[in-house]
């Protein structure tokens, strides 16, 4: 199935229905606060790219956290480029498009042509433990131990994290 941009409303839901994973849609993935409060659309301009790195990511890693962990919540993904570099320009604290490119931004490759996609994740259940005092390097190192992530960015707000699937892991922690 190729898809194109979406150019219509009824081809934005045919891009969100399509599902990633068992417990995971496209859609769960277009939300953007920068988009939604300045009005701006936040739509792949390579549809089949962006699904393809989604199943890597949902399959791959979110999955095995859902099963594991309970339900995730997703507080940012997929970015388009139009929305990333106005998120960059005004000081939302997203990176540039070229440092996103196979992270917050799915659907281009990153300067060595390899693949990618990040989104910044909360575990409820962790969440509350980490409220209660628990380190989040004990999450951090189960993941590491347990999925093929490539990047892991964590955050004090909620023990929110960035976590990317990458064709070529590097098995990076940050804090």
């Amino acid at each position: 199935l190729t898809m194109r941009k979406p150019q219509s409303v009824k081809a934005l839901e045919n891009l969100g229905r399509v599902r990633l994973s068992p417990s995971f849609f496209m859609r769960d993935f277009l939300h953007s606060e920068i988009a939604n409060f300045h009005g701006l659309p936040n739509i792949p301009d390579d549809p089949d790219a962006a699904i393809a790195v989604g199943r890597k990511l949902c399959n791959e890693l979110l999955e095995p956290l859902n099963t594991t962990f309970g339900r995730i919540a997703i507080r940012s993904a997929y970015r388009s480029c139009s929305i990333n570099q106005f998120g960059n320009e005004h000081g939302y604290n997203c990176a540039s498009n070229e440092a996103n490119y196979a992270g917050h931004i799915w659907d281009k490759p990153d300067a060595d042509g390899l693949h990618g996609a990040t989104a910044c994740i909360v575990l409820p259940w962790f969440t509350t433990r980490y409220e209660q005092g628990a380190d989040w390097r004990a999450l951090a190192y189960w993941i590491h131990d347990h999925l093929p992530y490539s990047e892991l960015q964590f955050f004090p707000t909620l023990c929110a994290f960035n976590i990317n699937w990458h064709e070529q892991p590097k098995k990076i922690i940050h804090s």
